[in-house]
């Protein structure tokens, strides 16, 4: 069983919550969100608001908290192997109602179909409020290139 490694990012001006399903292992190492190079999640926030990817630690929370942004995992913890979405068991929901209650949140996205199924099951009785689905910025998700991504994730903006 593997425990969420690291805490949610959010602020007072966080107005929509991302919700992946749980760290990758590349982001588990590195003890933060979309870790791995491959992923197009920073890539595709940054070109949203006309900036430059960001590669520091920093820098990704400075881009969240300029965006408007609150990140976090739908799942506390689970049985996984590796990185495999595909794999988890025995999930638990994170209690995302703390961030709910310090933020003023209008909107939830799930970063994927995994996501979006895990947030119904474990977390949309808690909060109350549906999610948007949108697509994987996984590389696993191929059939995604980095300009369709950028503009079903516009709905950010919305």
């Amino acid at each position: 069983m593997l425990y969420h490694p690291f805490e949610p990012v959010y602020d007072a001006s966080s107005r929509v919550l991302v919700l992946g399903s749980f760290p990758s292992l590349k982001s588990r190492e590195e003890a933060f969100y979309y870790a791995h190079p491959q992923n197009r999640f920073w890539k595709v926030i940054a070109a949203l608001h006309g900036a430059e990817p960001p590669y520091d630690l920093e820098a990704k929370k400075a881009l969240l908290r300029a965006s408007g942004i609150a990140l976090w995992d739908v799942i506390r913890c689970c049985d996984i192997v590796g990185s495999s979405d595909a794999s988890i068991q025995n999930a638990c929901g994170n209690d995302l109602r703390s961030v709910l209650h310090a933020a003023p949140i209008k909107r939830i996205f799930c970063n994927g179909q995994t996501a979006a199924k895990l947030y119904r099951t474990h977390c949309e009785s808690l909060t109350k409020l549906p999610a948007q689905t949108l697509p994987s910025t996984s590389p696993a998700n191929a059939a995604w290139t980095l300009e369709k991504l950028i503009v079903a994730w516009s709905l950010l903006l919305a």
